[in-house]
Formats: C-alpha cells, sequence, structure tokens
C-alpha cells in the first residue's frame, strides 16, 4: 500500500530530495521551509564544488530532522531506478532510529511522465530490497524487522498509484517464490506446496493436480523414481493463466524443478551445506511466482505453469544406481547417480507440457547443477536452448531487469557422453566434465517435437549468502522479473 502526501510535515524525522548529476533539483510548490532550502542549497554547493561521488548523502536540518539528498544521474540503464530504491533503503538502514521517511519525488527535474514511470520503479525496488523471512524468529523478533514507511510527497497521486500496480504484482511474485524459497523442509514438503499453489485459485489460476496413482498411470516413471524412497507423496502440478480467452495463441510454457528437499538419496551427499537443499525446489518457485504476478496484473497472455514436486530420501523404497525407468516419453533412463535427480523430474514435465499443451515454447529453470556455479559463479544463470530467437529475447530481458544470463553451447557431440550402453539414456556424465552442457543434452533429449525450449540453470542465483541491490541476502526470487519482462516485451 503507498502512502500520499501533498506537502512535507515539518515534524516528520526524516525526507528525501533528489537531485540531477547538476546537483540541481525544483521546488515549484515550496514544499520545502526556507530553512531547508537555504541548508540544502548550502550543502549541495559544498557538493558540487567537492565534486563529491555519494550516490546518497545526509544533513541535519534541526536536530530532530534530517534530509537524504539522493544523486540520480542520466542513465541508459532501465534497471536504474530499481536498484536506485533498493541503495536507498540499505543507507536509511544505517540509521536504527528513523522508522519513516518522506520521499519528496516532485523536486527530480523529470517531466511527468519520466517522474511517475522512475519512481514507481524506484519505490519497487526499494520494497524489494526490504523482503524479510522471520515467521520463525520467537525471540527479538523486533530486532530483525527492517521495515521502513515511506511517505510519498507528490502532486501525481493517481499516476503513480496506476503505474505501481504492475510493478506491486511482480513484487508479490518474486516475495512468493522467495517465501517458498525460505520454507524449512520439514514445512514444505510436496503435499503442502501443494496446497500453497491451491490457494492461487483465489486469484483466477486455474490448479491442476495429479497425485502418484494419476502419474503412474500417465508413464511418468523418471519423476516418480526420484520421490519413491520418500514417505511424502509426489505430485505434477499444471497451473494455467487464461488471460487472452478465446484465443488461438499457442499457450507459453514455464517448467520448474520442485525437489523439495534433496538428500542425494542413495548416491548421499556429504553432511556439510546439506540445509541448503532446501532450495532445489527454486525452479518451480519461480514458474508459481511468476504465474502469481501474470494473474494479479491481468496479463494479456495464455501461459502454463507445470512444477515436478519430489523429495529425494535414501528410504528403503529408494531409487538405486544402476536402475532403469520408463520415462514419459517412452524413452528409457538409466539411473547411474541418485543425486542427478532433478533432470529425471524434469525429463517427465518437459515432455508432459510439450505434449498436452502444444506451446509456442517452453523455459524450465532449475537448481540443476554445482557445475554452472564453478562456470558462473553467482553473477550470471546457465541458458541452454535450441532456439536462437527465444535465446537473443531472453537475453535482452535479462540485460533490462538486471538479472544476468549466459548461453553456454549444446551440441550433438556431447550425446555420446550421456548416451547408455544398456538403455536410451544415462543421468549423468561418467567420463566427465562438461557436467552443465550434458545436463541440458539430457533435457533436451525430452523435448519431442523441436518445440522452442530453453533451459535455466539457476543453481548460483536462486540463493546468495550475501545481501545483493535488489535482496537483502538468502532466496532471491531470481527469474520472476525476468520472465515477466519476457512476456511483457514480446508476447503480450
Amino acid at each position: 500500500m503507498l502512502s500520499f502526501t501533498s506537502s512535507l510535515n515539518q515534524n516528520s524525522e526524516a525526507f528525501a530530495i533528489f537531485i540531477n548529476d547538476k546537483y540541481d533539483y525544483k521546488d515549484k510548490r515550496n514544499v520545502l521551509t526556507d530553512n531547508a532550502v537555504k541548508k540544502i542549497n548550502s550543502f549541495l554547493g559544498v557538493l558540487k564544488t567537492k565534486r563529491k561521488d555519494e550516490e546518497i548523502s545526509s544533513i541535519d536540518i534541526s536536530d530532530k530532522q534530517k534530509c537524504f539528498v539522493i544523486k540520480i544521474e542520466k542513465s541508459s540503464k532501465s534497471y536504474l531506478p530499481q536498484e536506485k530504491g533498493g541503495n536507498f533503503l540499505s543507507f536509511l538502514q544505517k540509521y536504527k532510529n528513523i522508522k519513516n521517511v518522506e520521499l519528496y519525488i516532485d523536486s527530480l527535474d523529470y517531466d511527468k511522465d519520466d517522474l511517475v514511470t522512475f519512481f514507481s520503479q524506484f519505490i519497487f525496488g526499494f520494497n524489494l530490497k526490504g523482503y524479510s523471512f522471520n515467521k520463525y524468529r520467537t525471540l527479538n523478533k523486533a530486532k530483525f524487522e527492517k521495515n521502513i514507511n515511506l511517505k510519498i510527497i507528490t502532486a501525481n497521486k493517481e499516476r503513480i498509484e496506476k503505474e505501481y500496480k504492475y510493478y506491486n504484482a511482480i513484487k508479490e511474485g518474486v516475495f512468493l517464490a522467495r517465501d517458498l524459497v525460505s520454507e524449512p523442509p520439514n514445512v514444505l514438503n510436496p503435499k503442502t506446496y501443494v496446497e500453497k499453489i491451491k490457494q492461487l485459485s483465489k486469484i483466477g489460476l486455474k490448479i491442476k493436480v495429479y497425485n502418484e496413482k494419476e502419474m503412474k498411470k500417465l508413464g511418468m516413471n523418471a519423476l516418480l523414481g526420484v520421490g519413491q524412497g520418500s514417505i511424502n507423496e509426489s505430485y505434477l502440478v499444471a497451473i494455467e493463466w487464461n488471460g487472452k480467452k478465446n484465443s488461438k495463441q499457442k499457450p507459453l510454457a514455464f517448467v520448474g524443478k520442485g525437489v523439495c528437499f534433496d538428500t542425494g538419496g542413495i548416491s548421499l551427499k556429504p553432511a556439510r551445506f546439506m540445509e541448503e537443499m532446501k532450495y532445489d525446489m527454486a525452479g518451480s518457485a519461480v514458474v508459481v511466482g511468476l504465474l502469481k504476478s501474470l494473474a494479479i496484473r491481468k496479463a494479456k497472455v495464455n501461459a502454463i505453469g507445470v512444477v515436478g514436486l519430489v523429495e529425494n530420501m535414501p528410504g528403503g523404497n529408494a531409487q538405486r544406481p544402476g536402475d532403469i525407468v520408463k520415462s514419459y516419453s517412452g524413452k528409457t533412463i538409466e539411473v547411474l547417480n541418485t543425486d542427478a535427480e532433478g533432470r529425471l523430474v524434469l525429463a517427465d514435465a518437459l515432455s508432459f507440457t510439450e505434449k498436452k499443451y502444444n506451446p509456442k515454447f517452453i523455459v524450465d529453470l532449475a537448481t540443476l547443477t554445482g557445475a554452472i556455479i564453478i562456470s558462473l559463479g553467482e553473477e550470471y544463470a546457465g541458458l541452454f536452448s535450441n532456439n536462437d530467437e527465444l535465446s537473443k529475447n531472453i537475453i535482452k530481458s535479462s540485460e533490462e531487469v538486471n538479472e544476468k544470463i549466459w548461453r553456454l553451447p549444446l551440441h550433438k557431440n556431447y550425446d555420446k557422453l550421456m548416451d547408455s550402453s544398456i538403455a536410451d539414456v544415462q543421468n549423468i556424465n561418467y567420463a566427465g566434465g562438461a557436467g552443465s552442457i550434458t545436463a541440458a543434452q539430457f533435457l533436451q533429449r525430452f523435448i519431442l517435437k523441436n518445440t522452442p525450449w530453453a533451459h535455466l540453470d539457476i543453481a548460483g542465483m536462486a540463493f546468495s549468502k550475501k545481501a545483493a541491490n535488489l535482496n537483502p541476502g538468502g532466496a532471491t526470487g531470481f527469474g520472476v522479473r525476468l520472465l515477466n519482462n519476457l512476456i511483457k516485451k514480446y508476447y503480450e
């Protein structure tokens, strides 16, 4: 909820003004007091003389009121306003006693349209950075709450409210993805995950849940094999958004890996950092968050989200290394390592999505390989695709929101590394090397009709131990903004 005012409260503890790269601002409606103007102008004179490069500075208007001065330089980067908003929140959090700030946005010397666009995104970035996940804290909870209330001083209230509705819809999707990834695995198992997804029917999404009995009948043995060692049932969930009713246009499809916890199965992972494997459902969380955003903003597009929800456990009935399963596609898979389970889930989900929905394209997201982190660290997600146009659109969309993507190759020569001697394909590359590429080559075998397809390996991007421009550390929701931008720019 945005809060507005037309004038500055003289008793406010803090307010912010915006200056351009020439250290100029405007105050056409005389919102600022004479004392404030005098002090601000004197301060700007010093900054201009000393050529200070600080993005944000502060001065005391009185011993009870502080003014923050935010410099906005001209830039071609479309994501700049969002990152400025995130940076401002980070700056404010250094001042432990400030909980309310009045934002004098009309002080920026922009025309009305640019002003509305800039500050809708600025507030969006501020709110993204302010995310927290504290629901399980019981002691000193207030200490970890970082909420700072903004009151916006502007003559453009209605236009900013209207524009911000779009960004708020995206924020809701990002926050849902972050919430899902942050939940502990004893809370978010496949069944409780399904219940959370079902709640989205209230905003107009159509939800279809396939249980183990139904998946067995469909022949989804690759997905089912991953979850057979767990006491928790596995599911496949299809989420439909029909924003373009009575249209013959093919839907856009998004598929997510939803391994709610990954022990590695019989091919057990090392104990150290295994707790981080609750994040192995991040691909599915992005898909769910994206569909929520599309529904809230009533996107004029038809879209499908398909998520495979399993738990990979080393139980008495667990899948063994050496097992062979027959996938939904009809292809047989030799399971040489049960910790290469995400690709088994996606294999069935991809073939199912392609056959049932005949989409315009399929984008899948998964925390698929540790190898992608070795390649790209926490700066880029890996992109693999059979279609240059789709890849180009994804890369361009990623640049505009600063969720960075790097395309890596696919080539038929990598296929021989995934050929099994006794089945159609094996689930790992035993020869070594190109771990992320061969995983993508595996997935490509389950795109049966040459549908345009892209695979995003987000293993290095879904969670971060350090804060970034638009997230405070932890679950990032990486991919929601990117894919929303892809849809809006190229397919809506």
